[in-house]
């Protein structure tokens, strides 16, 4: 019976220290959270990647052909 009631007592114990380690790296923290600068935004696609990335939508079949001439006549301004 000694040696379970001391394996318990070392698994609480080594349990209690991993707790309190863990607790103070994660504790509270006086020091103001960081900020960030927003992203840039993302560049505007050229015609040439728009027309393109069309193509690719109708070729998959995720455009019909009246969706993709109206897309198509919209990006070259017609």
């Amino acid at each position: 019976m000694g040696f379970r009631r001391r394996a318990r007592r070392r698994g609480l114990i080594a349990g209690a220290a991993i707790g309190a380690a863990a607790a103070h790296r994660g504790g509270s923290n006086d020091a103001p959270p960081e900020e960030y600068e927003a992203a840039p935004p993302p560049a505007p696609a050229s015609d040439m990647d728009q027309l393109q990335q069309l193509a690719e939508l109708h070729a998959s079949g995720a455009l019909t052909d009246e969706e993709f001439t109206a897309a198509k006549a919209k990006i070259l301004g017609g």
